[in-house]
């Protein structure tokens, strides 16, 4: 998992330490107007990579409310372009044997829910505007979540890159 904010002046530090394709859908959220731009789910091309954009108005909802969940075939970079603030969870300890709420891997959407054990160690990231994290497909993550359980609206962006744009394996 990786975090930070655009805004922060450690920001092109940060950024150059990426992976080309990560260093430019940083640059992408931060030169976009994402706040103004339609909702829905788009195809994004980047470094001849093809990648989606969701553009996602939502509230934030109480942690109970919510289910920890992996991407297996994407890294999931959230970014919040409006709103809140929220506070996106992630288990401290990362996957390991769990219920399996729900099963969509094979599909499109490419992820699994679990079970909300309830008794998990669990971390929180303090998202603002301008604020991004990384998900792997080992970081079991909890987005949206209300800070002090009171719902707020949010302009989610969430681009969905192709883990093996990143690793080279294109089988």
């Amino acid at each position: 998992m990786i975090y930070g904010n655009i805004n922060s002046p450690m920001y092109e530090d940060q950024a150059a330490v990426l992976p080309p394709l990560l260093r430019e859908v940083l640059r992408f959220l931060k030169e976009t107007d994402l706040a103004a731009h339609e909702p829905g789910v788009f195809d994004l091309e980047l470094l001849g990579e093809k990648l989606i954009l969701q553009v996602l108005d939502l509230k934030t909802s109480p942690r109970e409310a919510l289910r920890p969940e992996i991407h297996i075939r994407n890294v999931d970079v959230q970014f919040l372009a409006s709103g809140g603030p929220e506070w996106a969870g992630f288990d401290a300890l990362g996957r390991k044997e769990r219920a399996v709420s729900e099963n969509l891997l094979d599909t499109p959407r490419d992820i699994l829910f679990y079970e909300d054990p309830g008794d998990q160690t669990e971390g929180r990231l303090y998202m603002v505007p301008g604020s991004y994290v990384m998900y792997f497909p080992w970081d079991v993550h909890i987005p949206a979540v209300a800070q002090d359980g009171i719902a707020r609206p949010i302009r989610k962006i969430v681009v969905k890159v192709p883990v093996k744009a990143l690793t080279g394996n294109r089988s």
